[in-house]
């Protein structure tokens, strides 16, 4: 569904459905961020509490975690949505249905 990172492709390759008219928009990276920020914060919390590392150590430990959650993600988070999308038949995903169905 995907070409490149988070390019959507204008069209399925396995089964011709249209994708260029899906409305993602920032639905994605907003669910990135509340998951992340879910995930992460009672997890440095619980961190700081029972080891006690250095700022730096936890710094470091927790921004490349949270990068690497962040970007893993996103591109997952986005299919998610145009297929949610698709499946409930939003923003002209209807239009190749014949009256009736």
């Amino acid at each position: 569904m995907l070409r490149g990172y988070l390019k959507v492709r204008d069209t399925c390759p396995v089964c011709g459905e249209a994708l260029h008219h899906q409305r993602a928009d920032d639905g994605p990276a907003y669910l990135t961020i509340l998951i992340v920020g879910h995930l992460m914060a009672p997890l440095l919390l619980l961190t700081f509490e029972r080891f006690r590392p250095e700022p730096m150590v936890l710094f470091s430990i927790f921004a490349v975690g949270t990068v690497a959650l962040s970007l893993f993600l996103l591109p997952r988070l986005k299919g998610a949505l145009v297929a949610l999308q698709w499946a409930k038949r939003m923003h002209g995903f209807a239009a190749g249905l014949a009256p009736g169905e």
